[in-house]
């Protein structure tokens, strides 16, 4: 299961029995699982759960941990997962900088990178250097028996996932079309590469991590966007251009947005953010969020981004706000607004966009 570069070949951890072998593998711990509870839980043969097992020890991402007693015959043993066995890179370009981290198979951070950057005037060819050379320097720092899977750049959309390829990143024009999956793949040698956008990864990474349900994350940042994750996966849509929500006009012959358009959420809340007026950015916000809720009718709305992180109470109670004045005028109450933290949010979600789908799960 090695791909190019040395590292593991990502399609072949796909497969769907691996992945349900893997997962359960993960969430058991250190402690570990036997092949016995493997093939009960999963519904495969004994025989087709020892097979893969064997895979996944010869590769070095399952080994014992031990025995357990039974309650007949012989003690079982016990396998674990490697988590240093296999790696991610995920990647955050946003507007100004850019941020990077190393992930085991659970998704621990094992190294870092954080730099300056400038999305548009540099060119594409240039930002695209800098990754794969940021991507590289973190690659040189696995352990001699890792591998990488792969990396997860997250960025401002729109852009189709599905293919990597970007569409206007707003206020940067000049990335329209840009392939940056097989561009930056190119550059890395064939390491496997995923495109998202930031706020999908969060999502996704949010996800992973149990978060479960239906619910929207609202980014604000240099930027606003929203990953929604409807009964547990990420949603998309069909072009994979779910979740532009800083561009849903609420102010007709508003203030000129960069998407184009006057007047949209993103705009507003970035003017009165600049502005200082801070609680009438979040009730903005709220404003945004409550017609989210009234769409969708999802559970939760989380809120996080360095603008958010930048005054956390004011947007958590400014947005709640809201959101409780439309609860009581229609009676259908979102459950929760919670804040989302950490300055690598985005980066681990890039990881994750690796990282999840070898387990089976939405990447």
């Amino acid at each position: 299961m090695r791909g190019p570069g040395g590292g593991a070949n990502l399609l072949a951890l796909r497969s769907h029995n691996t992945a349900l072998v893997l997962d359960l593998l993960r969430t058991a711990g250190p402690e570990g699982i036997s092949r016995l509870e493997l093939a009960e839980r999963t519904g495969l043969t004994p025989q087709a759960v020892s097979k893969i097992t064997a895979r996944l020890r010869e590769e070095g991402l399952a080994a014992e941990a031990g025995r357990r007693a039974s309650t007949g015959g012989k003690p079982r043993t016990v396998l674990r997962l490697v988590p240093e066995a296999g790696h991610a890179v995920g990647v955050h370009l946003d507007r100004d900088e850019l941020r990077a981290v190393l992930a085991d198979l659970d998704g621990t951070v094992v190294a870092r990178r954080h730099a300056p950057l400038d999305l548009g005037a540099p060119g594409a060819e240039a930002v695209l250097t800098r990754v794969a050379s940021v991507v590289e320097e973190l690659e040189a720092e696995l352990p001699a028996d890792g591998s990488l899977l792969g990396a997860g750049v997250a960025l401002p959309g729109p852009l189709d996932h599905r293919r990597g390829v970007l569409h206007r990143v707003t206020g940067f024009p000049e990335w329209d079309g840009f392939p940056l999956r097989d561009a930056l793949s190119a550059r890395l040698g064939g390491v496997p590469v995923v495109v998202d956008k930031d706020t999908n990864a969060v999502a996704l990474g949010l996800a992973v991590a149990g978060e479960g349900g239906s619910f929207a994350y609202l980014h604000l940042g240099t930027g606003l966007g929203a990953g929604l994750v409807i009964g547990g996966s990420v949603h998309r849509g069909p072009r994979t251009g779910a979740g532009e929500f800083g561009h849903q006009v609420v102010q007709l012959d508003g203030p000129p947005c960069g998407c184009g358009d006057r007047g949209c959420v993103e705009a507003l809340c970035l003017a009165a953010v600049a502005r200082g007026e801070t609680a009438e950015a979040a009730r903005v916000l709220g404003t945004g969020a409550a017609n989210l809720v009234g769409l969708l009718d999802i559970d939760r709305v989380l809120v996080g981004g360095r603008t958010v992180e930048g005054a956390p109470e004011v947007f958590v109670s400014g947005v709640r706000g809201v959101l409780e004045a439309r609860a009581r005028r229609t009676g259908e109450e979102c459950g929760v607004v919670r804040l989302v933290s950490g300055e690598e949010r985005v980066a681990e979600g890039a990881a994750q966009l690796v990282l999840a789908p070898v387990f089976g799960q939405d990447g």
